[in-house]
């Protein structure tokens, strides 16, 4: 069982800066993979970025390349997305997820076992 806390959202202008923060609980973080999920009203839950179990390899949707990276601390059972330039159309609420399998896997969203109660993310224009 892996529980999961996010922490970091808030309000902020477009064009501004956020880091979010997962932490996790349970044992053999390490073997998971995580990944950040955005969903807004009205909206399908999306992924936004998915990090492997040791860090090395990184997936972000085309809509936050270049303004978002994830990372993750094992020694801290953490994983954070960073995010900058924001943007109105990012608002919504964001939740990390903990999966385990193969690289590809971490695309899909539904390999996802585990989930945070999420934090809400408002860009203002």
């Amino acid at each position: 069982q892996v529980q999961l806390v996010e922490s970091g959202g808030g309000l902020v202008q477009a064009g501004g800066s956020l880091r979010l923060s997962c932490a996790a609980s349970g044992r053999s973080f390490s073997t998971y993979f995580m990944g950040w999920f955005r969903q807004a009203p009205g909206k399908e839950r999306e992924l936004d970025a998915a990090i492997s179990g040791g860090g090395g390899i990184t997936y972000y949707a085309d809509s936050v390349k270049g303004r978002f990276t994830i990372s993750r601390d094992n020694a801290k059972n953490t994983v954070y997305l960073q995010m900058n330039n924001l943007k109105p159309e990012d608002t919504a609420r964001y939740y990390c997820a903990a999966g385990w399998g193969t690289i590809a896997m971490m695309r899909s969203p539904q390999k996802y076992a585990y989930w945070g109660q999420g934090t809400q993310v408002t860009v203002s224009s």
